[in-house]
């Protein structure tokens, strides 16, 4: 099994990667199962294997970005699961991911996006601007260092991904599936910029995962994986004649068990006869797509014929997905026509979609119904007669080899499976063309051979137009005839056999490469990076060491605060929705909590309607508190305005009220309150009482004289604070901190969270950047966003609301800053345990708005809360700030007055920081 390389490039004895009975499994999944293998220094290593076989996993482990499971693996001499050992060799490993620019930062030039990862791996200025000049010349993107890494081609991005992993030296490179997607030409130069590499870095070792079987011929030693085992291992040549296969491609399916290649047949496509090649099934006539300035689609046209198998060739982003979706009507096109059999494309035209069948890049199934469960679907979706609709399910489980798994849901199949349930569906009804967008990627050979022998069935024997795009050139070539395209634009459309003897080339490829080379205007070759001499370093002493330890943490925890800093600035929407979000919601609160009870609609139901009763009704109106609204005219219109809104208050007065208030009986005044809000209604029902008690005292004088009321006293209260007791001098202080924690906890859980769903997280898993560098780097941008809204808030709180300010602006000034430290804290805790930005969102609206309005002061004092509310309260960093708040606004407090409540938050900020580096995995679990 493990076969030392017999060609290519000598290696050293020591092997750079050893594994013993590793095993990686994911829930019920399997990744990898009890792997034990030997990969050989020096060299270029190549893992292939169809997707899902484990070849990204593998890389994952070899690159520390995953934690261990099972067994033990030794990287560079050393134990991968040993985390200082790890450390050690972080600075000797660059790791790309899979996926196009998955590494990258869309919104980072090509220069920023290098110089990032500069800092990580501690180069100062000056050794960062060196390499990084080298790194682009040798590249080719010394043109482009200031153009957005989102705005790149495929090829320019592998480019930039390479560069950023090469610019501290590695010893290993890793590389999983670099080039997939990519076009032949920059694929072609991708590999040629590794050779020179390895040249002028000698003993530099490259692992790479491969899709593409003519990429792994020029690999040095492989193993071939399939279902997390190893096959075989051993030089592209040694597999060949091990198997006395002529391909790779074959070889490789000689090795798969039995069961796996039972049955399987070099697929054979009959010619076309000359009766079906009249008919025009799919016309484009300068077709063009724009999405604002960008033209993803430049005035393409082409004509198929029916029964034709045509195959659409061309890099990710070329506009071969754009286009397919033009033709079925999923995209209305900027100018040009399509048609289908001689009719306009019309998305509103049922008849001629009912002619497609589409089948996405994407799995694009339920993964909820069973594969039956979804036939019937996509069935009845097209209209299909209920009673046909059984039979024909049938029939596509016969034909596709389905009928083991009809009642299987779509996430228990394996890919090859999937995509022939994806197949079935596109024909359930029958369809006239068959529109499939790269439908075989990261299928294994043998289901990729089925799946094509499929296609050759539906175009020969149904007379099914097929109009399919591809990444491989041995699919190309099973076609009738390929278009080409490259940047919008179609190169050329012909026969393949036609196309290559144009160019005069010996292969697909090269004929395609040589249309790439004369459309971009580059037939050069890219520049090498010239070789250097080593550099001698004089040992450093202990001082030394310390000095350039402390550089190391601030450049790499610079490098992430940059980053964030730059990203939000290029995100206008976000970096406005976060300065400008804290203002709306600010006066959103300030007028909306307001507990003044003022101007209460109130109407009278005067069932004795004299002048003593429209004198109590009086008492009522002249009071600021409320507002007297038209007569209540029965009980029934009481309860439907009451029930409506309209009226707070409503007074009864009974019949007699005014007879039994002249002869000195008891009286009841019937007052029914609005009870919706409790504490308001309490508050209105104090008033109610107190002046109906005034008015009784008044109307007993004018009966009685002052010896009515003899022995009567007044109680005169005064506010100390707050003179007037308003709601907004109370509620607008208490606002700031509510939004000081809400808004930069939630910005600082997503810039985390955000990182593990883009993928770009595994920059921190693979690099030297300890969890505390991590954490900081991407805190401090937010507490400066958050020390600006702080400013904002207070001057909207003192210039518009007119709250006034009467301590000390220096320690309101510096509790803030303690207080954003920790809130954004709060945010850097979730964000370990959240995987999703939606999840982010929600859970930290959840747990700062409600625990922060509740337990912190802000309506009820927290003196006043009992059990685990009155320990929540004590302990949450935000008690303490609205304390700070209300004492600086209202109560001309200073630092002196409110030293103790500086402690907490100076307790809280180590607590919110160390719990976070503790939780925040170093490695993918």
């Amino acid at each position: 099994m493990n076969d030392r390389p017999t060609e290519g490039r000598s290696v050293t004895s020591a092997p750079v990667v050893r594994l013993n009975a590793v095993g990686l499994s994911y829930g019920r999944t399997r990744a990898l199962d009890g792997l034990t293998l030997d990969m050989p220094s020096g060299c270029m290593v190549g893992l292939i294997g169809p997707d899902g076989v484990g070849k990204s996993s593998l890389l994952s482990l070899i690159a520390g970005a995953h934690i261990v499971q099972e067994g033990q693996i030794e990287v560079l001499g050393g134990d991968s699961a040993d985390s200082m050992h790890r450390n050690l060799i972080y600075p000797k490993i660059a790791y790309m991911p899979q996926g196009l620019g998955k590494n990258l930062y869309p919104t980072l030039s090509v220069f920023e996006n290098i110089d990032f990862f500069g800092r990580l791996f501690g180069h100062d200025a000056r050794e960062r601007k060196r390499r990084i000049a080298e790194l682009v010349e040798s590249t080719g993107l010394a043109p482009f260092v200031d153009r957005p890494a989102g705005k790149l081609s495929g090829g320019m991005k592998q480019k930039l991904g390479l560069c950023c992993s090469l610019i501290h030296d590695p010893d290993l490179l890793i590389l999983d599936e670099p080039t997939t997607g990519v076009d032949p030409l920059s694929r072609r130069q991708f590999w040629e910029l590794i050779d020179e590499i390895r040249g002028n870095r000698t003993g530099m070792s490259v692992i790479v995962a491969t899709a593409y079987m003519e990429e792994a011929e020029r690999f040095d030693w492989l193993v071939a994986m399939d279902a997390g085992r190893v096959l075989a291992t051993g030089s592209p040549a040694s597999l060949r004649e091990k198997t006395g296969a002529p391909t790779l491609d074959a070889a490789f399916i000689e090795l798969l068990p039995e069961e796996k290649r039972e049955g399987h047949t070099e697929v054979v496509i009959p010619p076309r006869l000359s009766a079906d090649q009249g008919e025009v099934a799919i016309e484009a006539e300068h077709l063009t797509m724009r999405f604002g300035d960008f033209t993803a689609v430049d005035h393409v046209s082409f004509r198929i014929g029916r029964g034709e198998i045509f195959g659409f060739l061309g890099s990710n982003g070329c506009g071969k997905t754009t286009t397919m979706k033009m033709l079925t009507g999923l995209l209305p096109a900027s100018e040009g026509t399509a048609r289908l059999f001689g009719r306009e494309v019309d998305p509103n035209d049922i008849d001629v979609r009912r002619r497609v069948g589409y089948m996405s890049q994407a799995f694009s199934l339920y993964t909820e119904l069973t594969v039956r469960q979804n036939l019937e679907l996509h069935a009845r979706l097209f209209r299909m007669d209920s009673e046909a609709i059984p039979p024909r399910v049938e029939e596509m489980a016969r034909r596709f080899d389905l009928a083991g798994v009809m009642d299987v849901l779509p996430d228990a199949l394996p890919l090859g499976i999937r995509q022939r349930l994806s197949l079935a569906v596109a024909v359930i009804h029958s369809p006239d063309i068959l529109i499939l967008d790269e439908p075989t990627s990261g299928v294994d050979p043998v289901a990729r051979d089925g799946f094509w022998q499929f296609l050759s069935d539906l175009s020969r024997k149904d007379n099914v137009t097929i109009f399919v795009s591809t990444h491989f050139m041995n699919e190309a070539e099973l076609c009738d005839r390929i278009s080409l395209m490259h940047a919008g634009k179609v190169l050329v459309s012909d026969t393949p056999p036609a196309i290559m003897a144009k160019r005069s080339a010996a292969t697909l490829e090269e004929a395609f490469i040589a249309y790439l080379e004369d459309a971009i205007g580059q037939g050069g070759k890219t520049s090498i990076i010239e070789p250097k001499p080593p550099i001698e370093f004089a040992q450093p002493g202990p001082q030394a060491v310390t000095q350039s330890k402390v550089r190391g943490f601030f450049r790499r925890m610079s490098a992430y605060s940059l980053r964030e800093a730059l990203e939000l600035q290029r995100d206008p929407i976000r970096a406005t929705l976060a300065i400008v979000g804290s203002v709306i919601l600010m006066f959103v609160i300030g007028y909306g909590i307001n507990m003044d009870v003022e101007n209460l609609s109130f109407a009278v139901l005067d069932r004795d309607d004299t002048t003593i009763s429209r004198d109590y009704a009086l008492q009522i109106a002249g009071s600021r508190y409320f507002t007297e609204k038209a007569p209540i005219i029965d009980y029934a219109d009481l309860d439907r305005r009451m029930r409506s809104g309209e009226l707070s208050l409503a007074i009864e007065i009974p019949p007699g009220f005014g007879r039994d208030v002249f002869r000195g009986h008891s009286v009841e005044i019937g007052a029914w309150i609005d009870g919706a809000m409790p504490s308001r209604a309490e508050t209105v029902r104090g008033y109610v009482q107190g002046m109906h008690a005034a008015w009784l005292t008044q109307k007993a004088r004018q009966l009685y004289g002052n010896a009515a009321t003899v022995g009567d006293f007044q109680l005169e209260t005064r506010f100390r604070y707050n003179p007037d007791v308003q709601s907004l001098v109370a509620m607008v202080p208490a606002v700031i901190p509510l939004l000081l924690l809400m808004i930069p906890a939630m910005l600082a859980v997503l810039s985390v969270v955000r990182e593990k769903e883009l993928g770009s997280i595994t920059n921190f898993y693979v690099t030297p950047v300890t969890r505390l560098e991590f954490l900081l780097g991407k805190q401090l941008p937010y507490v400066a966003l958050a020390m600006l809204n702080f400013f904002t808030m207070v001057a909207i709180a003192v210039f518009i609301f007119r709250v006034p300010f009467t301590g000390s602006f220096l320690t309101l000034s510096a509790a803030a800053f303690l207080y954003v430290i920790a809130t954004t804290g709060i945010g850097l805790l979730l964000s370990t345990f959240m995987s999703s930005q939606i999840a982010a969102i929600f859970g930290t609206a959840l747990i700062t708005l409600i625990p922060a309005v509740q337990y912190s002061g802000i309506i009820d004092p927290v003196s006043s809360l009992q059990g685990a509310g009155a320990l929540f309260g004590k302990i949450y960093p935000t008690t303490y700030f609205v304390t700070i708040a209300r004492g600086t606004f209202s109560k001309a407090l200073d630092f002196s007055d409110l030293s103790r409540e500086f402690l907490p938050l100076l307790i809280a900020i180590p607590v919110l920081l160390g719990l976070s580096a503790l939780l925040l995995k170093k490695q993918e679990g």
